[in-house]
C-alpha cells in the first residue's frame, strides 16, 4: 500500500538527489528525505505523499551510516544553506560527482568520462563574499541571518560556518550599531525601514573587506560614528559602500553606489592576475577552488602560443587572463558594462604587452558570437562560463560555426551543461571529459569543466 501524509516508516536510505535530500524506497516509492546520508536507516514521518514519490522527516537515525557525522551549526535546519553539514566530506564529493555523471547520463545522453570531484582546499570558512538580510530576533533587537527555505523569514546566524568569522563579526559589529542608534531593518511587508541587507567581500589573498550596507535611502544616520568605530576594531576594512535600493522588491542590490569611506573597491587576485572588486562585481565565491577550477579550464583548453582564444560569458576577465601568457590574443566577451571595464582594467594591471593582446567587447554573448562568425573571425579556442540557465541557442549556434578546435566550458549547473554538451554533439563536437570542481562545500551546489574537440 502507498504510504499516507503522518505515516511513520522505516526507511534505508540508498543514494541522495541532486538537492541533498535523502532517497529510499517503501512500497513502491521514492521517499526524499532531508538530513539523510546514504546507508542510514531511519525513523521517518511523511510530510507529503505524491502519488508515486513523497517527502519525510527525520524522526530518530535508528542506524547510522558511517557516512554520517555530527552537525556542526545549530542553525543548520531552519536555514537550510548548508544541506550537507551531517554528511563527510569524503561522501560528499563522491556524491557530487554522482549528480554530475546522471546529468550528462539522464539529460544530455552521453557516455563522456566523469573524473573524482576536485576538493576545495577549505570545506569552511571558504566565502569571500556575503549577504545576510537584516530584521530583528524575538526580543525586538537587530540581527543578520539567513532566510529559511522557501521562506523570507529571517534565521538568526551569528556564526554561519562558511563565512570566514571575521566577517560574521563584522556584520554583529553593525547589527549592534545599528540597534544603538535606532536604525531599523527594512520591512518588506510595510516598506518602512532603512537597512535591508549588509554586504560584505574579503580578499581571499590581499585580506581587503568591503563593507556594503543595502538601504532603502540615500543617507546612512550616523554614518561617520559608525565607520569610526568599524575600522578602529575590524583593521581590514578598505571601504565602506552604502547601496541604494528603493524599489519594493526582494533583489538584494540597487543600481547607485555611495562610497561613505575609502575608495569604493578592494583588490585581491586571482590565478596571479590582479583584479578589484566593487560591490557589482561577479566574482567566484571561493577562490582557492576556483583557482583549481582554472587551472584544469587552462588544461582541457591546451592553449599553443600562436591561438587566439574567445572568453565568452568573461566576466570581469579572470579565466581568459589567468590564460593570456600561454596564447597570442584574447578577446572577452560580457553583457554588464561594469565587469567589462573592470576585465578592461584587470588586463592594463598585467603590463602594456599583456594589454595589447586582449580586448573586451560589451554585448550579449549569442549576439557577440554570431558577429563573431558572420565576420569569419575563427578563434582557436573557445571558453564558455554562462550562467545557471546555460548558453542560449544563439550563442551554441555561432560557437559551432566558428569552428573552433577546442570548446571548454564551465558550468554551475550540471543540468544546463549537460544539455548544451548535447546540442555540441550533435553539431560535430565530442566530449571529451567532465571534471567538478566542488566550490560550494556544504551546499548542494557543484561546479564542473569539460572540454571537446572537433569529431
Amino acid at each position: 500500500m502507498p504510504v499516507k501524509k503522518n505515516e511513520s516508516i522505516s526507511l534505508l536510505i540508498e543514494s541522495l538527489s541532486s538537492d541533498g535530500s535523502g532517497v529510499g524506497r517503501y512500497a513502491g516509492e521514492a521517499i526524499f528525505v532531508p538530513c539523510a546520508a546514504p546507508g542510514d536507516t531511519l525513523q521517518v514521518r511523511i510530510v507529503k505523499d505524491c502519488g508515486r514519490y513523497a517527502f519525510g522527516i527525520v524522526e530518530k537515525v535508528l542506524s547510522p551510516s558511517p557516512a554520517r557525522r555530527a552537525e556542526d551549526c545549530a542553525v543548520a535546519a531552519p536555514c537550510g544553506g548548508c544541506c550537507f553539514r551531517h554528511l563527510d566530506y569524503a561522501a560528499e564529493l563522491a556524491a557530487k560527482r554522482d549528480f554530475v555523471a546522471d546529468a550528462f547520463r539522464r539529460i544530455g545522453g552521453l557516455a563522456v568520462p566523469v573524473a573524482e570531484t576536485l576538493a576545495s582546499p577549505q570545506a569552511d570558512r571558504y566565502r569571500n563574499k556575503v549577504q545576510f538580510p537584516v530584521g530583528t530576533d524575538s526580543a525586538g533587537k537587530v540581527c543578520a541571518g539567513f532566510y529559511a527555505g522557501r521562506t523570507h523569514r529571517i534565521v538568526p546566524c551569528p556564526d554561519c560556518l562558511l563565512q570566514p568569522e571575521e566577517l560574521n563579526q563584522i556584520a554583529g559589529f553593525l547589527c549592534d550599531c545599528f540597534s544603538r542608534y535606532g536604525i531599523a531593518p527594512y520591512d518588506e511587508i510595510t516598506g518602512k525601514g532603512l537597512i535591508r541587507h549588509i554586504f560584505l567581500r574579503r580578499g581571499a589573498h590581499s585580506g581587503e573587506i568591503m563593507v556594503c550596507l543595502v538601504a532603502a535611502a540615500r543617507k546612512l544616520p550616523h554614518a561617520q560614528e559608525i565607520i569610526a568605530a568599524l575600522c578602529a576594531r575590524f583593521a581590514a576594512v578598505k571601504t565602506v559602500v552604502l547601496n541604494v535600493n528603493t524599489r519594493r522588491t526582494n533583489v538584494i542590490l540597487g543600481e547607485e553606489n555611495l562610497t561613505l569611506y575609502g575608495p569604493g573597491m578592494i583588490s585581491d587576485t586571482m590565478c596571479g592576475v590582479p583584479i578589484t572588486l566593487g560591490p557589482l562585481s561577479f566574482y567566484q565565491v571561493n577562490t582557492p577552488a576556483a583557482e583549481l577550477l582554472y587551472h584544469v579550464a587552462a588544461d582541457f583548453a591546451a592553449l599553443r602560443p600562436t591561438d587566439s582564444l574567445l572568453d565568452l560569458y568573461c566576466g570581469m576577465g579572470t579565466i581568459g587572463l589567468s590564460m593570456l601568457s600561454a596564447c597570442a590574443s584574447l578577446t572577452g566577451v560580457e553583457v554588464v558594462p561594469e565587469a567589462v571595464a573592470a576585465a578592461q582594467k584587470n588586463a592594463a594591471a598585467l603590463g602594456p604587452e599583456a594589454a595589447a593582446k586582449t580586448r573586451f567587447l560589451c554585448a550579449d554573448a549569442g549576439q557577440a558570437a554570431q558577429q563573431f562568425a558572420a565576420e569569419g573571425f575563427c578563434p582557436d579556442v573557445i571558453v564558455l562560463d554562462p550562467p545557471r540557465k546555460g548558453c542560449d541557442a544563439a550563442t551554441l549556434e555561432a560557437v559551432v560555426a566558428m569552428a573552433p578546435r577546442r570548446i571548454v566550458m564551465i558550468s554551475c549547473n550540471p543540468a544546463t551543461a549537460a544539455r548544451d554538451a548535447r546540442f555540441f554533439t550533435e553539431h560535430g563536437y565530442a566530449p571529451q571529459q567532465v571534471q567538478p570542481v566542488d566550490l560550494f562545500p556544504r551546499t548542494k551546489h557543484v561546479e564542473c569543466c569539460l572540454w571537446f574537440c572537433r569529431a
